[in-house]
């Protein structure tokens, strides 16, 4: 089997265990996501769904938070970590929206890079999700389970999206990566990986090298 053909078995498997392909952050608006995603890195999705539940409720507009003072914002976000760059970028990012993009999230993975704080993990997520654009979403769950999986050997985020570009087909990239994320959190884990009973053991190349004789039956 191809890592083509791997991938795409891939895709089929999860589509049938996690039909629902959802965004693990919460938010209504479309800058309520970048800022999520900003607040992410290096946190969990959990703790970051708490923070924000309040936090959009006290900065309710994207001039609320242009307009916030960096050490409220800091105390507001403490829980999700590295508060003091967080808070600059959201406060710049937002500022930057109302002032070269009257107040859009530009559609464009250029664009969007140009924002305080906005990589590419972060712009893909906003181009599949807001956009319904192709994305490939390489957070900590894509890049260690796509390891596991054979569908690549890198370990940088830049060079395991490259990779997954030219296995997965661009409609299903964007669910393929929130199903990872699910596949993630309940088997596939970074510690202790639920590998009995796991629905892709056949197609992964981990569990292969573990336990060869198990797949020759």
């Amino acid at each position: 089997m191809t890592r083509t053909q791997r991938a795409r078995a891939v895709c089929d498997r999860l589509e049938q265990f996690y039909p629902e392909a959802v965004c693990a952050l919460h938010y209504e608006k479309p800058y309520e996501l970048m800022i999520a995603a900003r607040l992410s890195a290096q946190c969990t999705d959990a703790r970051v769904n708490i923070v924000t539940e309040t936090l959009f409720k006290k900065y309710p507009t994207l001039e609320a938070f242009a307009n916030a003072k960096l050490e409220e914002l800091e105390r507001d976000i403490r829980p999700c970590g590295f508060f003091h760059t967080k808070a600059q970028s959201i406060i710049g990012m937002c500022r930057r929206l109302i002032e070269v993009y009257g107040g859009e999230l530009p559609g464009t993975m250029e664009e969007l890079l140009t924002l305080p704080g906005i990589g590419r993990k972060t712009a893909n997520l906003l181009m599949g999700d807001i956009f319904g654009k192709p994305a490939v979403v390489t957070d900590t769950h894509c890049i260690r389970i796509c390891g596991r999986l054979g569908l690549t050997k890198h370990k940088e985020p830049a060079k395991v999206e490259a990779d997954l570009w030219k296995l997965l087909e661009p409609e299903r990239a964007s669910d393929f990566c929130h199903r990872i994320v699910l596949f993630g959190r309940e088997i596939c884990r970074a510690r202790s990986p639920r590998c009995e009973g796991c629905p892709l053991q056949d197609l992964c190349m981990d569990f292969h090298d573990k336990f060869p004789k198990r797949l020759d039956k």
